[in-house]
């Protein structure tokens, strides 16, 4: 999803796919500890995306945009 399809979702919506993203980090780092993960870069990207979300939800709590 691009970033400008993030900033148009609402703070619940915003709220539940920031939990869905630390879930999957979770289930990732479960992965790469017993050895099961193969493409490590996966963390990051999530690592990634979880970031975009706070950013864009402290925007919204800001008023920023």
């Amino acid at each position: 999803m691009k970033v400008d399809d993030t900033r148009a979702l609402s703070s619940e919506e915003l709220a539940k796919q920031l939990e869905a993203a630390h879930k999957e980090l979770f289930d990732l780092r479960l992965r790469w500890t017993t050895k099961q993960l193969v493409n490590h870069r996966q963390m990051g990207m999530v690592r990634k995306k979880i970031a975009q979300l706070q950013t864009i939800m402290r925007e919204k709590e800001l008023g920023i945009r």
